[in-house]
């Protein structure tokens, strides 16, 4: 039954978490985020925050750089839109998966190429 709550917690900040990251934050440095996932522990004390940017390694490392520094705010913001006792504690991580995946269909797309009759 732990299990099942943990996920809906997860899934009510990982919203809130990107509507607020999309409205709230007025920081420059922050590019195109999309909020992939969030990972909380069983107790809610942590939440693990899965974020793709669009952009380049150095915007990319300003983008967290920014959210790391925003993250205070953050946590305040979602203690008040997310009723729990205690706020978990952010810890903001990149999502390499979508990256991945398009170098894939990037490559399996110049195989087909490759084999098609001509």
């Amino acid at each position: 039954m732990a299990k099942i709550r943990v996920g809906r917690v997860g899934e009510q900040i990982k919203k809130e978490l990107s509507h607020i990251i999309q409205t709230e934050l007025k920081d420059p440095r922050i590019g195109f985020i999309t909020v992939t996932g969030v990972e909380v522990t069983g107790d809610l004390s942590q939440a693990k925050v899965y974020l793709s940017v669009l952009g380049s390694d150095e915007q990319k490392e300003e983008t967290l750089n920014a959210l790391a520094r925003g993250k205070g705010f953050i946590r305040s913001e979602l203690g008040k839109r997310v009723r729990l006792r205690h706020t978990p504690e952010l810890l903001f991580k990149f999502d390499s998966s979508i990256e991945y995946g398009s170098h894939i269909e990037a490559l399996l797309e110049q195989i087909n190429r490759g084999n098609s009759p001509s």
